[in-house]
């Protein structure tokens, strides 16, 4: 594992020996330092305090100038630095919020899109409870505004750290790359996070700078980031880990040609505290359905030709066609027409959790 850890969220910090889970995190600590006083929990500081605070104690510089230090103290050894900002996140505030202006941002072409009953109950409650929120397109502007804030945050200290390598003359031999966990849906079908399987939602920057790359390039076909840690390891000349199920892409970076292969993606129930969110005072079905749809469990699959299935344990399944139906408009699942392409799937479904032991029946 990492020899150092840095933690910036109390519910995120690390579980080594010499880190103590019940004390606060590293960046709670350099507010400390800087006379302010916490407002949650008389030892923590809210997700929504940094928010207000100016860039120079936001969570990406106290990230970027460690990370600085690191490459400082390190620049004559082969070392593995990973740097996991917050950002962009709820509560989308902070010190950029009028960096963009709002004439400039336009919303996601499926905004207006109402969901219908053959749309999952689940993600029917996540666009009611958005319409609850949230009144009209002017109020989903201003949060993409704030989320374009965010990014360019970002895009600050990454920039600082590239930088950095550049003065430590060391960037000719680091690797580096930039991704995410997962996507925002920002205004597509009328809901803003995560939770859900759309393309806006599962899909993720992934790029890859290489050491004296002379030239960009763009891989057009869909990559999962389960192959994330193989690559990795195949780019340093490490072995790859038993426990890691993908494989590498190198060849794909290195320009050459792959056959495309399917992309597996998956979701587990809520927590608690999320269900009774989405649950809350709805109008669209009985308590037991709403219960049962918030515990629902996914696991689906893109094809290299563009199609998506979505199977459920405990909620309605979908199948788009996204080359012909990019917004994802369409659940083609409950159409008889399509019933060769969804075994096919299916099968490959129950093949692939065969495979890593996923004992979920959808």
């Amino acid at each position: 594992g990492f020899e150092g850890w840095l933690s910036i969220d109390e519910y995120f910090k690390s579980a080594t020996t010499d880190h103590n889970i019940d004390g606060v995190s590293d960046y709670a600590k350099f507010l400390l330092s800087k006379g302010y006083k916490p407002n949650k929990r008389r030892k923590y500081f809210s997700n929504k305090f940094p928010a207000k605070l100016p860039f120079e104690l936001s969570k990406p510089k106290f990230l970027e100038t460690r990370a600085c230090e690191f490459l400082e103290r390190h620049a004559k050894e082969p070392v593995v630095l990973f740097v996991a900002f917050h950002e962009p996140h709820p509560p989308y505030n902070g010190p950029f919020n009028n960096e963009h202006s709002l004439g400039e941002i336009s919303l996601d072409s499926s905004f207006d899109n109402v969901f219908g009953d053959q749309i999952p109950l689940y993600y029917r409650l996540r666009q009611e409870n958005s319409g609850r929120n949230l009144h009209g397109a002017e109020a989903y502007r201003r949060i993409k505004q704030k989320y374009f804030g965010l990014i360019t945050e970002i895009d600050h200290s990454v920039g600082a750290v590239l930088s950095k390598l550049d003065n430590l003359g060391i960037s000719d031999r680091t690797i580096v790359v930039l991704t995410s966990d997962h996507g925002d849906m920002m205004s597509a079908q009328g809901l803003l996070g995560k939770e859900v399987m759309f393309e806006q939602s599962v899909g993720v920057p992934y790029l890859v700078r290489m050491p004296v790359q002379q030239r960009s390039m763009r891989c057009s076909q869909s990559i999962s980031h389960i192959d994330f840690i193989p690559t990795m390891l195949n780019l340093m000349d490490k072995p790859p880990h038993p426990q890691c199920v993908g494989k590498s892409r190198v060849n794909l970076i290195r320009g050459e040609s792959s056959s495309p292969d399917l992309v597996f993606l998956e979701w587990a129930p809520l927590p608690p505290k999320r269900k009774m969110q989405l649950g809350k005072e709805s109008k669209l079905a009985g308590k037991a359905d709403i219960d049962r749809a918030l515990d629902q469990s996914t696991r689906a699959v893109v094809s290299p030709d563009g199609w998506k299935l979505c199977l459920r344990d405990k909620d309605k399944n979908e199948l788009y066609n996204l080359g012909a139906d990019p917004d994802e408009r369409h659940n083609l699942f409950y159409d008889n027409s399509h019933r060769d392409v969804i075994a096919d799937l299916t099968t490959q479904i129950r093949r692939w959790q065969a495979r890593v032991g996923d004992n979920l029946k959808v």
